[in-house]
């Protein structure tokens, strides 16, 4: 049985997001991990609280999470198997993963503003530092049956087989039709993305409902956007690249602006 990781602060974007992957696992058949990261204050720390103050605190943080996934199994008729970690967020993240294996991550997102654009958030961070697929939910999404896929690629850079494999698996289980869209800024790329060899994404998502559009846009997010309005997509697929230091400093990654003021779930899948 496949198993979906879900991680959550127990905010109302978390509460939504567990929401919505345990909908998802009703339907699917497939179990749930619900991942807590809880640290113990710093001041407290500092304070020099005994040992078995913070036994107590770390024993409350496992009810709370023990609370929670009781009643998100009662509600949507799942298995769900409590994570509690502490110390370091992502390190504990990707422990978690290691130890049960599961086919992706959720995490939930919180309405746009200017700073989240500007800094990320911890959704943003991990996308970005995760490399494993993560389905981030917007704060306003809610769950229904997944039939329209919108696959935002980059045809100049090409798409990997191991992210096209994951695009046909997904529109298989949802009996989903994917639209393969490409934005480009010039009319040259354009030209070149109609005049592009499909061979490789004929030959991985053969066997699913597919088909190609391609725009010229100067405004690449603007486009992506209006493409999910137009085709009434139920759910954003984009495979974010990597940038070394200097070019993550001045480059904002389309995935994470995406992640961040979209209003359907985007699943990133790393390339």
């Amino acid at each position: 049985m496949k198993k979906i990781l879900i991680a959550t602060d127990y905010s109302a974007e978390a509460e939504n997001a567990a929401a919505y992957a345990a909908a998802v696992a009703s339907e699917q058949g497939h179990e749930l991990i619900l991942f807590n990261y809880s640290e113990i204050s710093i001041h407290l720390l500092n304070a020099r609280v005994s040992g078995n103050d913070i036994d107590e605190m770390l024993e409350l943080f496992q009810k709370n999470l023990n609370k929670a996934a009781e009643a998100l199994s009662k509600k949507f008729n799942v298995q769900v198997t409590p994570y509690l970690a502490s110390g370091n967020f992502y390190e504990s993240l990707v422990a978690c993963i290691n130890q049960f294996k599961p086919v992706v991550v959720v995490m939930g997102m919180a309405n746009r503003s200017v700073e989240q654009d500007l800094l990320g958030n911890t959704t943003t961070s991990t996308i970005h530092k995760l490399e494993f697929p993560l389905l981030a939910i917007p704060v306003s999404a809610q769950y229904h049956p997944i039939r329209n896929i919108l696959f935002a690629c980059d045809m100049e850079k090409g798409v990997e087989e191991k992210v096209l494999k994951n695009v046909h698996e997904i529109a298989a289980a949802f009996g989903a039709t994917v639209e393969v869209f490409y934005v480009t800024d010039t009319i040259e790329a354009l030209q070149e993305a109609d005049e592009a060899d499909h061979a490789s994404i004929d030959k991985n998502l053969a066997g699913i409902s597919y088909y190609y559009k391609n725009v010229q846009s100067l405004r690449i997010i603007n486009a992506i956007q209006e493409e999910i309005k137009d085709t009434h997509a139920d759910l954003l697929i984009m495979s974010p690249y990597k940038y070394g230091f200097w070019d993550s400093m001045v480059h904002r990654s389309k995935t994470r602006m995406m992640a961040s003021g979209n209003n359907i779930p985007l699943l990133s899948l790393p390339s």
